[in-house]
């Protein structure tokens, strides 16, 4: 699969060498990227264990991160790290760390898959980027009234945490067709 070449990182038999010249042997996995303010809202109830197992059902995490402002409090980090999330506090705009992030992974090339939990339609350009990649892209959103349908639509596949799964295959001539899937 050609990624391109990334600034910071060239392809290797094993993995991708960064600017250390350290190898990271675990690319190729699922990179997960959770919006926490749009996401663990209180009229969704999410669980973080519900988008950890979505972004798994896709491959081996290669990372998994969970972006939050400023006013998150230390219960929810607490609960994030003892899951396995890397939580990322930020004092600016979560939207643009998590997008800024989330491209600079497709770029070097250290995910075969890109999972962003979000309901937010500004991680469009993101999942588009990555696309253009060849990187394959989830959309996970929280619930029936929590997607965004153009985050959806831009992705190869998408899940809805109540249950709905979707996803969109190529079809023999390029255009995106969406199958309807069951749920497990």
């Amino acid at each position: 699969m050609d990624r391109g070449e990334g600034p910071e990182g060239e392809p290797t038999d094993d993995g991708v060498t960064d600017t250390d010249g350290v190898t990271d042997v675990d690319a190729g996995g699922v990179a997960l990227f959770v919006d926490g303010p749009n996401v663990l809202r209180e009229e969704f109830d999410v669980d973080l264990d519900d988008v950890r197992r979505a972004g798994e059902a896709e491959g081996p995490l290669v990372t998994t991160r969970l972006y939050l402002d400023e006013h998150a409090t230390p219960g929810l980090i607490q609960a994030a790290e003892a899951r396995g999330f890397e939580v990322v506090v930020t004092s600016g705009d979560v939207d643009v760390k998590l997008a800024v992030d989330a491209a600079r992974f497709a770029a070097e090339g250290r995910m075969d898959t890109l999972a962003i939990a979000s309901r937010d339609t500004d991680f469009k350009p993101v999942v588009e980027t990555a696309n253009g990649y060849g990187i394959r892209t989830l959309a996970i959103a929280p619930g029936e009234f929590g997607r965004s349908d153009a985050l959806r639509n831009a992705a190869n596949g998408s899940v809805t945490l109540d249950g709905d799964e979707s996803e969109a295959a190529e079809s023999d001539d390029g255009d995106a067709e969406a199958e309807s899937a069951s749920t497990r």
